[in-house]
């Protein structure tokens, strides 16, 4: 839900203007309206700006970029000796010193690579073959060596660029202790900054969003109010002693109305992801309350598994508690754990738990899932995968395919009946003729039928219903749908929304399918690797000790690397369903701007 804001305009006296400011600033309730012009070119506020980033990258990354960059050398350094002494090993452990002593003594040692090939054995002494490679040594005279072989230079033995490792391993402990020092002396002084840096970059873009009125005699400033606050500034202001004049007023469409959201505590778990898209502009309505419960369910039956779900919990419950630590799921918990939740639930009536099929092992109770068929042939009735299976009746179709597209439809009419409820609030009833015309046509006329249908109506008296709901719609949709146009226009205007209807409605709805596709890959993947471990066993859990560990390997790895593919697909497609086919039909347009108050 979106809080009721107040509209100030407040006129002041220029020398009383630096104390009203810090007023508003102890109030902390003004959201101050943003004016680009002139922002970008304050060279001050832009230097602000900067140091602001400079602060903040510091003390993200725990210190100075030069710490780190002496860090980085040091690692780069200890990986290129590493290599040296991978390709340096092949020629066995050796001492400088002592191959340039026997250099001074005229024994000049050569090092050579050569295809086996090519080799002579005449060359030299072969020290070893590795990969169809000789490796071989001369001892003085090389001048038998033909062009076939390649000579090698070796500076360094393995011991002695070991050495060198150790030796820089030191230094990367203590560049390491450096920067923990560092962050250890200077975090709460950069802290500190950056605090003051806000707080001024605040001040700037507050003084740069004053108007001047007067001859600059007065200081014009616009801001909105949350109305749970507006008594406690109006006290606070009419405490003032500065020369003031402030009025309030209700936005208007076309205001640069902030929005703040006030929701309860399941539907603030999902406002982060109607703030992905964009937050609501202030005339619209907040979609989260709508988003929330419809997200939960998309992803619950993307997952389709209950074993899945409680494995979720169980990171939810870890990571909200500080027992699992990861940065890209820090203060995502309890989302997660409710998404677990829901998946549970879902999993358990779609019957499907870790790739096993729960009517299969629950024959008592399979009626509870709809993992089944519905059948025709006989009386329509429900039967579970294994009952349908033992039946050899051919025909019927998926239930949870089914289920799918009867979301999907109610998810698109849900999202029509929200647009021509908030275009109606925003630009008036007969602005919307159009809009509540397609309304009426697809969610009145679904309701009609479904509704004749379980009254056994007479097929007549539906005929009727319908045509009456077509006849209205099309007044609205060919006619009406923009007032006081020519009537022509309009309805070549209408004749292109149905163009766009008919395509778009249809596509949209079959998109829904990916809920049922994505819960049955999912469920299928995971019985694959049910099975794969089974056949190690010999088919039974009554297999060998030596096969339990293969069994238990390929379960755990199948089912994790199962469970972030399906987490992964559970996170996006019901994203889309709600960015696109959702948003889409309800005309969210989301381009508002988060409540911000001046304040310290």
């Amino acid at each position: 839900m979106i809080t009721k804001m107040k509209k100030y305009t407040f006129l002041v006296f220029y020398r009383d203007y630096e104390t009203f400011l810090t007023e508003l600033r102890e109030a902390g309730v003004v959201h101050v309206t943003q004016k680009a012009a002139g922002l970008a070119e304050d060279a001050d506020l832009q230097s602000l700006i900067t140091r602001r980033a400079e602060l903040t990258h510091v003390l993200k990354q725990g210190a100075p970029d030069q710490l780190f960059q002496e860090q980085a050398d040091l690692e780069q350094r200890i990986a290129a000796i590493k290599k040296e002494q991978a390709r340096v090993a092949v020629w066995g452990d050796f001492s400088s010193k002592i191959v340039a002593q026997l250099a001074e003594s005229g024994y000049v040692l050569h090092y050579y690579t050569c295809p086996k090939a090519k080799y002579e054995t005449e060359w030299g002494i072969q020290l070893t073959e590795k990969s169809g490679t000789i490796y071989f040594v001369t001892v003085g005279d090389n001048s038998m060596v033909t062009e076939d072989a390649t000579e090698v230079l070796l500076e360094k033995s393995v011991t002695e660029l070991q050495a060198d490792i150790d030796a820089l391993n030191g230094l990367l402990v203590a560049a390491k202790a450096r920067i923990s020092a560092w962050l250890m002396a200077n975090k709460e002084t950069y802290e500190k900054e950056l605090k003051e840096v806000e707080q001024q970059i605040d001040w700037k873009q507050v003084t740069l969003n004053t108007e001047s009125s007067a001859d600059g005699a007065l200081c014009v400033l616009e801001g909105f109010c949350p109305e749970e606050n507006c008594a406690q500034l109006d006290e606070r202001l009419n405490a003032l002693s500065a020369a003031l004049y402030y009025e309030t007023e209700d936005p208007v469409e076309g205001d640069a109305t902030p929005i703040k959201l006030y929701n309860n505590w399941f539907t603030r778990l999902f406002e982060p992801l109607t703030g992905m898209y964009g937050w609501p502009n202030y005339g619209e309505f907040d979609p989260t309350p709508i988003l929330a419960p419809f997200y939960l369910l998309f992803f619950s039956m993307c997952m389709g598994d209950a074993g899945y779900g409680i494995l979720l919990i169980i990171i939810g419950l870890l990571i909200h508690y500080n027992k699992l630590k990861i940065s890209m799921f820090e203060g995502l918990g309890p989302i997660i754990t409710t998404l677990g939740v829901g998946t549970l639930v879902v999993g358990f009536f779609l019957g499907t738990a870790f790739g096993m099929d729960l009517s299969a092992l629950f024959p008592n109770i399979d009626y509870l899932f709809f993992n089944g068929k519905v059948v025709t042939e006989g009386g329509v009735r429900y039967m579970s995968k294994a009952a349908y299976a033992a039946s050899g009746i051919e025909g019927g179709y998926d239930v949870a395919m089914v289920l799918a597209l009867l979301i999907g439809i109610f998810h698109i009419c849900l999202a029509m009946v929200v647009k021509a409820l908030c275009y109606t609030k925003r630009f008036g009833f007969r602005a919307q003729l159009g809009t509540w015309g397609w309304t009426l046509l697809i969610v009145g006329g679904i309701a009609a039928f479904v509704i004749c249908l379980a009254l056994s109506a007479p097929m007549d008296v539906t005929k009727i219903v319908l045509i009456t709901i077509a006849a209205i719609s099309a007044m609205g949709i060919y006619l009406f749908n923009t007032p006081g146009r020519n009537p022509l226009l309009n309805i070549g205007s209408g004749l292109w929304d149905t163009y766009n209807m008919a395509t778009g409605i249809l596509g949209d709805t079959l998109s829904y399918i990916r809920l049922y596709a994505l819960g049955l890959a999912g469920g299928m993947l995971g019985g694959a690797f049910n099975n794969l471990g089974l056949m190690i066993m010999g088919g039974s859990t009554a297999g060998a000790t030596w096969q339990w560990l293969p069994f238990i390997l390929i379960l755990i790895v199948g089912h994790i690397l199962n469970l972030a593919m399906s987490a992964l697909g559970a996170f996006v497609h019901p994203l889309r369903l709600t960015f696109v086919e959702y948003f889409k039909n309800s005309g969210y347009e989301g381009k508002g701007t988060l409540y911000s108050p001046f304040k310290k």
